[in-house]
This record gives structure tokens, sequence and C-alpha cells, in this order.
């Protein structure tokens, strides 16, 4: 039997997944990852099925999907899904990442600004500060 078809430990798939123990409970409490078998000690054993459902919520994650994004793609496809649908939720995303990319750069464009203004020196007198101070209009 391969590593992925044996079930695992919570600290096995921690370690095959990258996923923290902690974050791996909470997604079982809030039942985004379905609770394992448990042995006769009570350690939970995760089989190969909820070892890859956690590393689709890991990547939909690691991609900035929020929990309830990545709840919809799940529920998506445990059910009858197309793939335009999936295609839709993935659009949506993408406008959400690329308005955060507009914001990010207007930022580092007032940041570069503001670092600009400052002369540096040893006086408490600072440009880059005054201008935090000033209502933008």
């Amino acid at each position: 039997m391969t590593r992925q078809n044996k079930a695992l430990s919570i600290g096995g798939l921690s370690k095959l997944t990258g996923c923290n123990i902690e974050t791996i409970r909470y997604y079982e409490k809030i039942d985004l990852l379905p609770a394992p078998l448990r042995t006769e000690g009570g350690h939970r054993l995760y089989p190969n099925s909820l070892q890859r459902r956690l590393v689709f919520i890991c990547k939909s994650r690691s991609l900035g999907f929020t929990l309830e994004e990545v709840r919809n793609l799940l529920e998506l496809i445990n059910g009858d899904y197309s793939c335009d649908e999936v295609k839709q939720v993935v659009l949506e995303h993408l406008s959400v990442v690329k308005g955060k990319i507009n914001e990010l750069v207007r930022l580092q464009n007032s940041l570069e600004s503001m670092a600009a203004q400052c002369s540096g020196g040893g006086f408490p007198d600072c440009a880059a500060i005054d201008s935090l101070f000033e209502l933008e209009g």
C-alpha cells in the first residue's frame, strides 16, 4: 500500500500536506473537512479521500479563496457540476484578486511618494509624517 492510500494520523496528514494540525482540526470543526474515523484509542485516521480533500482545501486557500468560496467549490464538485460553473467561481475570484493588486499598486505609489518627500536627516521635521496628517483630495 502506498503512502497516499494508507490512512494517516493527524500528524502524518499535517506533514504530508504542510497544513498545521490546529488548522486541520479547525476545518473539521467548521465542517469543511469531515471528521475522520478514530482508532479505539481515539486517534484520528485520515483515509485517502480526506487527504485529497485537505489538499484541495489547502491549495484553494493558498490561491486566496475564502473559506466560503472553498465550501462552495466543494459543494459544486460533490454535486452535478459543469466546468462553466467552476470557471465562473474562478473568474469572480480573479476579479477580486485584480482589485487587490490595483489597491496594492496604489499603496506602493503612495509609499514611494512619501519616501521621496522625506529628506532623511536627524531633525524631527519629516515630510512623510506630515503627509499622514493631510486630507486627501
